[in-house]
């Protein structure tokens, strides 16, 4: 049973110790879904760059393109009649093609947002999940596309049905299409009034069957009356599906493959999990987790809960940073460049700030100003009121925000390696000498620093400066030998996503943070 990155044992430092609060998780979420020629479901990984192949007999999970390849953020794959593997990067605007013997070529890489993708009797057709997206159809030697239709509202998975006719879901629209590949008549309306469509196949007896990214319906649809059946109700986020041997299987974003009968009745062959996860914050009691397309919060059995994602009402965009202002008052900021007030229970969002390059960390000081740190610019700012002012510019990378005991705000500079205050004199050096640090948290006059780089987290007394490393080897960022390449976003869904390993503290002084390279979270504590 492999999972994405190594299990090894965790162990703190004297008078530590550190424990799983949630289960590390298998997959890098699950998009695309496809059965291969051998029979195994292949399924896309956005967000790790990692296309892996699961045996539905056997439960036996394998990497087939890993985090760090030739493949960048795959979102659908398809195969060719010759066994070839070709696959879409969204992030990237690429199509991919990897031969039987694992060399990949880009065919190519002028389609933004490329994303739905199926081959029939040798022709390719890829589709632009964006607003005024094409359909296209790809030669094989990545020659000139030939446009389909063009302008649509977010066309994604698309599959050839047995009337010959290509059938592509519009998620905008929350409509259902057809076209005719060879140019005969016009695009015809299959279905409308949907659950936001992201995927359509047909099964044995010629019924399309179509997830529901917002709603978690899975439908049979009649493709002659456009009449719709659900096949299951399962949780928002799905993405894609596919058929081994009559059997239906269906991915959703958090990574859990789930098996849908003829009975209607269901079972998890792979459980979801965490994407990443990246920043936490703790309110009236609870632990909540930031994982971009999701926000969590961890009941008292130690499983997740799903308290937004990306299609539920009033979610702000792709979470990043997240702090808490009340029990369901939260100040996050997105992948988008967007600072904002999130209120979960009601739905609601109210952005506080907007326009800007990569924001990360983020923490509320002792007058109610919101700091927060824009990776892109090096810059850290303060939001105060309508008010916003800048207090430092030319950091590296500064993603990490804490608030320390005088009120001066603490910045993680991971691309310097060290902690610096902001005062009015400028960035000073509070701790120096560390790899990558990204999450930092102040309690009792402490300061614990998430080292990314090191795979550690550290303690430093902000009096002494003393410090001691208080639990290593942590299964944080990628795994040894593995350079990840840079996921550039999809608009209008995400802006660029990059790895942020959060902290926060308990008011008994437990401390969280995340585990983004095995997918979990972790309490380290004091017997």
């Amino acid at each position: 049973m492999n999972a994405r990155y190594a299990a090894q044992p965790l162990v703190g430092a004297d008078g530590w110790l550190v424990e799983r609060v949630t289960a590390p998780s298998r997959l890098f979420g699950a998009n695309g879904l496809r059965t291969g020629p051998d029979g195994r479901v292949y399924i896309a990984q956005v967000t790790g760059s990692q296309i892996s192949a699961l045996d539905v007999a056997t439960g036996a999970l394998d990497t087939v393109s890993a985090k760090g390849g030739d493949i960048i953020a795959p979102d659908d794959v398809a195969f060719g009649d010759d066994g070839t593997l070709y696959a879409t990067e969204v992030m990237d605007g690429r199509v991919s093609a990897r031969d039987v013997t694992g060399r990949t070529r880009v065919l190519r890489d002028d389609l933004p947002c490329a994303n739905g993708i199926t081959v029939h009797r040798g022709r390719l057709f890829v589709g632009e999940c964006r607003d005024g997206g094409r359909l296209m159809e790809l030669p094989l030697d990545g020659g000139t596309p030939r446009v389909l239709v063009d302008g649509l509202p977010s066309p994604n998975a698309m599959e050839v049905g047995p009337d010959g006719w290509l059938y592509y879901p519009l998620m905008t629209a929350n409509e259902i299409w057809r076209i005719d590949p060879d140019g005969h008549g016009e695009p015809q309306r299959v279905a409308a009034g949907l659950g936001v469509p992201d995927a359509v196949k047909f099964d044995a007896d010629g019924t399309l069957v179509s997830t529901q990214v917002a709603t978690g319906q899975v439908l049979r649809i009649d493709p002659r009356t456009g009449t719709s059946a659900v096949a299951a109700q399962l949780n928002p986020g799905l993405d894609n599906l596919t058929f081994v041997d009559g059997r239906l299987f269906v991915s959703n974003f958090t990574g859990e493959i789930t098996e849908i009968r003829a009975d209607g009745e269901t079972s998890t062959v792979l459980p979801g999990g965490l994407n990443w996860p990246m920043d936490l914050t703790v309110a009236d009691g609870r632990l909540y987790i930031a994982d971009g397309t999701s926000f969590y919060t961890v009941t008292p059995s130690g499983a997740l809960e799903t308290v937004g994602m990306l299609f539920s009402p009033g979610y702000p965009g792709f979470l990043r940073g997240v702090t808490a202002v009340g029990a369901d008052e939260f100040v996050v900021t997105t992948s988008g460049g967007q600072v904002a007030r999130y209120r979960p229970g009601t739905g609601e969002t109210d952005y506080l700030a907007t326009g800007f390059d990569q924001l990360y960390g983020v923490a509320v000081d002792t007058e109610g100003g919101v700091v927060f740190a824009e990776l892109g610019t090096g810059r850290v700012h303060r939001l105060h009121g309508d008010t916003v002012d800048t207090l430092a510019t030319g950091l590296r990378e500064p993603v990490g925000v804490a608030v320390d005991r005088d009120g001066a705000p603490l910045v993680a500079e991971s691309g310097a390696g060290r902690i610096v205050r902001l005062t009015g004199a400028g960035a000073q050096t509070v701790v120096d000498g560390l790899q990558s640090p990204q999450g930092i948290e102040v309690r009792d006059g402490r300061l614990y620093i998430v080292d990314a780089g090191a795979k550690e987290l550290v303690d430093v007394d902000l009096d002494t400066g003393a410090r001691v490393t208080i639990a290593g080897d942590l299964p944080i960022g990628p795994p040894p030998g593995v350079q990840p390449k840079p996921l550039r976003g999809m608009p209008p869904f995400s802006g660029p996503q990059g790895p942020f390993a959060g902290i926060t503290a308990a008011p008994d002084g437990t401390l969280y943070l995340s585990a983004d390279g095995d997918g979990s979270v972790l309490a380290v504590r004091r017997p």
